[in-house]
């Protein structure tokens, strides 16, 4: 199954089409429309407003499907303060996610791991069997990393949740912001790991 990258803007977040998951709903809705039949499920990595601005719209193109997003995320989709609507001159969407979402779930082939840090409830999706690693704001491809000066952002907790993805087996990094990479990942993530440590 390969994964189909939906290429962010400068301003909003790359999303992924895998299996019958949406990863990530900031792209225009036009963009994900030749997927859309095959999209049952919905998953949000963090409730920034730049990874869910257009989960309303995306939700009915694709017929309903169910929006997913970890507890401690999910009031960033009602409260503008959370999900920092203002800065991006939006508001929230508004929305009760359907699946609540806690470390250790599975979507279809896809494992949660929570990643708290760049916000409270950020999470990574893993598919061990193929080793791929969907990355949300957590880690970049290159060796960086999520901001954690935003509100609910938290240096040690990234730092710990960077920590624990250097121990999964990962050849494809597929972040929210930046190009993917198919091979070699762990590598970018050790990358990160080392620039947080250091310099972050």
């Amino acid at each position: 199954m390969p994964v189909r990258w939906i290429a962010s803007d400068a301003t909003y977040a790359n999303s992924f089409v895998y299996e019958n998951i949406l990863i990530d709903a900031g792209v225009l809705p036009m963009a994900v429309e030749p997927y859309a039949a095959a999209i049952d499920t919905i998953v949000i990595t963090h409730a920034h407003y730049d990874h869910i601005a257009h989960v309303n719209e995306i939700v009915r193109l694709c017929d309903g499907g169910a929006v997913c997003i970890h507890e401690a995320d999910a009031p960033g989709l009602i409260d503008e303060s959370r999900c920092l609507a203002m800065i991006f001159g939006g508001r929230a969407p508004g929305i009760t996610p359907e699946i609540v979402l806690h470390d250790g779930d599975r979507i279809g082939s896809l494992r949660v791991i929570h990643t708290p840090g760049h916000t409270p409830g950020g999470i990574c999706l893993y598919d061990e069997k193929r080793k791929l690693l969907f990355s949300g704001d957590t880690v970049f491809t290159g060796g960086s990393f999520g901001r954690y000066d935003f509100p609910g952002g938290d240096r040690e907790a990234l730092a710990a949740s960077i920590e624990r993805l250097s121990t999964l087996d990962v050849e494809g990094l597929y972040p929210g912001h930046g190009e993917p990479v198919t091979r070699g990942g762990g590598r970018h993530i050790a990358a990160a790991r080392e620039a947080l440590r250091f310099y972050g």
